[in-house]
């Protein structure tokens, strides 16, 4: 039996008690129990009571995968406090705005990720006062006292996660309690996950996948969780045959990867059982080949959003083609329909209290009969499984994170010498999809991906750029990026 509880908080009481000594995470040479990871969490709670932070505050988290990156999360619930993930790609311009569009009481910090200085970042986007490093509130051991405990309702706002929209502008999604275990709870049943399962959690803490179905779900399931900071194909397979990996989830591209690793014939991948993909169109021969030749027991796709994190899911004995091409049925708790536009609707437990701020946002995206409009078009075969045919968005997935053009292109209109750029998603075989850049100017195709570089994620980065004397639009004077990606 899953757990019961309906806040992060009490769920991580009642993991403590119910898994004791069995490890929680497993990081390098570093093992954290289920109850060493209890009191880890309250007392950096403690640290954050004597920050200041009160029940309600927000709290930035911004790093890249760690066992200290989970308890500072964790923490921030465990203080009544809600949690707001940012991308560890994100430059310190990026992370200031949603700082500052949060409110945030706190922003926790791996300074030195990726050998860049975050700290100075945040301060040179003018976010000073308000910033604590990941190891300062997590390193030592403290005796937490009752400021590090503020109880929170099923109902409460756990977590913001930011995602954007088509104008180019993110959206905060809010999401309770009771819905960010839920969905988890749900994942964790379709998946069978074990507390004996050993799961690799490359999918970012910062992302839906892999905080509430990698965090929580540890927390439901008592299973042991491999935190991985960074990708690396070798390093990756290296884990899974020492570690005996169970699970192992995952966009197409991590896949895609192994099985095109010259090396990995010299690694023992077969204890693999459960992978679990999605985010990006999947080939059939993909499913197949992870089931012949990984030997993955259960392979299956699944669909959500920040806004809804699963929505649908295969189901264990699903064919290979079914598999690879819808993204299941719908899980318990949620519902599917398609519009007369062909656009799909989702509705229930799991669609998000709204949208941060913006209730204007809120209403066009959920209708007052709870259906959430997607922007995807997509259809619903006799079985119910999701087939996404096609997106009224311009939004593309460039390996496994949402790209959305207009945001890119609002930051190459201001670089000196551009006249008008439009940005689409073209075709990437280890990617899934990369952005390709139209510019109009006096630039040169490497001066715009360096000023890029250095104002967006890396995964938001054009790949590809053409100079054109024009762009192509209709008499509205919208770009025609239908007729750029067919050039």
């Amino acid at each position: 039996m899953l757990g019961l509880s309906q806040t992060i908080p009490a769920l991580l009481r009642e993991a403590a008690e119910r898994f004791g000594d069995h490890p929680a995470y497993v990081e390098g040479d570093r093992a954290v129990s289920y109850a060493e990871l209890q009191r880890l969490v309250e007392t950096t709670s403690a640290r954050y009571a004597d920050q200041g932070v009160c029940r309600g505050d927000r709290i930035v988290v911004w790093g890249p995968n760690s066992v200290d990156w989970a308890v500072a999360a964790l923490a921030v619930s465990y203080c009544g406090a809600v949690l707001v993930p940012v991308n560890s790609r994100y430059v310190g311009a990026e992370v200031a705005d949603i700082v500052g569009r949060t409110h945030a009481a706190l922003v926790v910090v791996h300074d030195g990720f990726l050998a860049r200085d975050q700290v100075r970042e945040l301060a040179d986007a003018g976010v000073s006062d308000r910033v604590v490093t990941l190891a300062e509130v997590t390193a030592g051991r403290t005796s937490p006292d009752s400021r590090a405990i503020s109880e929170v309702s099923p109902d409460d706002v756990a977590d913001i996660l930011f995602t954007s929209g088509t104008t180019g502008r993110s959206k905060g999604a809010m999401s309770a309690h009771r819905q960010t275990i839920g969905v988890a709870r749900a994942w964790a049943e379709l998946g069978g996950v074990r507390q004996d399962d050993r799961y690799l959690v490359v999918n970012p803490f910062f992302h839906s996948f892999g905080y509430k179905i990698g965090i929580v779900v540890g927390l439901l399931t008592g299973c042991t969780l491999y935190p991985v900071a960074t990708f690396d194909v070798d390093e990756t397979m290296r884990i899974i045959e020492s570690e005996r990996i169970t699970v192992f989830p995952g966009a197409p591209t991590l896949y895609q990867s192994i099985l095109a690793a010259p090396t990995r014939s010299e690694h023992d991948l077969s204890s693999l059982r459960l992978a679990v993909t999605g985010a990006a169109v999947v080939p059939v021969v993909l499913i197949e080949r992870m089931r012949e030749e990984l030997q993955i027991d259960q392979v299956v796709t699944a669909f959500g959003m920040t806004e809804a994190v699963v929505v649908t899911m295969c189901r264990e004995g699903d064919s290979a083609e079914t598999v690879a091409t819808t993204n299941g049925r719908a899980v318990p708790g949620m519902e599917t329909s398609i519009a007369e536009n062909g656009e799909l609707l989702v509705r229930g437990d799991y669609v998000m209290l709204g949208y941060l701020d913006d209730p204007e946002a809120t209403r066009a995206a959920v209708d007052e009969d709870g259906w959430l409009h997607t922007g995807d078009v997509g259809s619903l075969d006799e079985h119910g499984n999701l087939r996404i045919t096609d997106r009224l968005k311009d939004m593309y997935i460039s390996g496994g994170f949402n790209v959305y053009p207009a945001e890119v292109e609002q930051v190459l209109m201001r670089m000196d010498g551009v006249a008008d750029v439009a940005v689409v998603g073209v075709p990437d075989e280890r990617m899934g999809e990369v952005g390709k850049a139209y510019v109009v100017g006096s630039v040169t195709p490497d001066d715009v991906v360096a000023y890029a570089r250095e104002r967006l994620a890396n995964f938001k980065v054009p790949r590809q750029v053409e100079l054109r004397d024009s762009l192509p639009r209709n008499l509205g004077g919208k770009v025609l990026k239908t007729e750029l990606r067919g050039s």
